[in-house]
């Protein structure tokens, strides 16, 4: 192990300064941790496996907006990502991306997080890795694979992109349905198809949906699902559709896909942390603890009697595992900050 403040090598891995704690995960939580270490005079880092911060507010719905955040009507999932990013950065902590944490190490009362090029000292660690490393659920059928980059979409990072577009939107939850209401008067078409009438979305966006339906300004096929890809020149110019309870197939017109069957998620060596887990999430207690000491858990990843997954949730989660961390790193610091308007970090008078 470096000293304190070294860098190096080792093996060829990149050897990081130690710092007091160490964040899994960019998401809303990891972010706002990052902040609240900050605020708490405790040096952090994050660690992120994807490109860029964000979570899933950045890889699979940045043009979503989210209603349920404290102090926003409404904000979209990229303007808050931008905004927790600049709250964080008023510390100049770093954030390591693409990062895939691959081992944990622990000696002489430190912990090595070890991805697959770094090796990162910290003295805590706060797992906010919400569902874990993810991708979106892929079309099954093998007609839609070539198409995937040249028609079919699994993310929506610009909807301008769809203006005047036939869109077929495939998929019965909530990102589904919001891409279905959203796109509303940008495509010239919008048509959602699902193999079930029974949805997983919030219920006043599917009644919008199919008000929408109703009033013929989109279409909604329930009992189908995808049968073949119509192209011509080399681009995609209409799908057909299988009814699985008649056993019919309609054709319609589509020059885009956006699949929206949810995400596979890899929780990956957390599993071997020797944490404690209900399918897939890490149980804790009332003040964020994982049972192993030195190691807290906030956001989606975590689990207990009446948990909430929510956003605004996770920032609470955040604030109580950071306030445990540095109580724990540095036991003459308190638990409890006290209110931030009187802390001289920001200006003002220290309580």
């Amino acid at each position: 192990m470096l000293p304190e403040g070294g860098s190096g090598e080792l093996s060829g891995m990149a050897i990081h300064d130690i710092r007091d704690i160490t964040i899994i995960g960019a998401g809303p939580s990891g972010l706002f941790a990052l902040f609240y270490a900050g605020m708490r005079g405790a040096s952090a880092q994050i660690i992120e496996a994807l490109p860029e911060p964000g979570g899933q507010l950045t890889a699979l719905y940045p043009e979503k907006f989210i209603f349920d955040v404290a102090g926003f009507p409404k904000v979209l999932a990229k303007d808050l990502v931008r905004d927790l990013r600049a709250q964080a950065g008023q510390f100049q902590e770093p954030i390591h991306c693409g990062q895939r944490v691959v081992g944990l190490e622990e000696a002489d009362g430190v912990f090595t997080l070890v991805t697959e090029t770094d090796r990162f000292p910290t003295r805590s660690l706060i797992i906010a890795a919400g569902i874990g490393a993810f991708s979106p659920r892929r079309l099954p059928q093998a007609c839609a694979e070539p198409w995937y980059g040249r028609g079919i979409h699994d993310t929506v990072q610009d909807p301008k992109a769809f203006a005047g577009r036939q869109v077929v939107i495939i998929g019965g939850g909530d990102t589904a349905f919001d891409w279905a209401h959203q796109l509303e008067g940008v495509a010239a078409g919008i048509t959602l198809v699902h193999r079930s009438d029974r949805f997983r979305a919030h219920q006043a966006t599917v009644d919008l949906v199919l008000a929408s339906a109703a009033a013929g300004r989109c279409a909604v096929h329930t009992f189908h699902e995808l049968a073949d890809v119509i192209a011509e020149d080399g681009r995609i110019v209409g799908l057909d559709l299988k009814d699985i309870k008649q056993k019919t197939v309609r054709r319609v017109p589509c020059d885009v896909v956006l699949p929206m069957l949810g995400f596979v998620s890899d929780m990956g060596t957390l599993l071997e942390w020797g944490l404690t887990l209900e399918k897939n999430e890490i149980v804790v207690n009332q003040v964020m603890e994982t049972g192993r000491p030195g190691i807290w858990a906030a956001g989606d990843v975590n689990t207990y009697p009446g948990k909430l997954k929510l956003i605004a949730t996770g920032f609470a989660e955040a604030a109580t595992a950071v306030n445990q961390a540095v109580h724990w790193v540095y036991p003459e610091k308190k638990v409890n900050p006290g209110h931030s308007s009187n802390l001289a970090v920001f200006g003002q008078k220290d309580d």
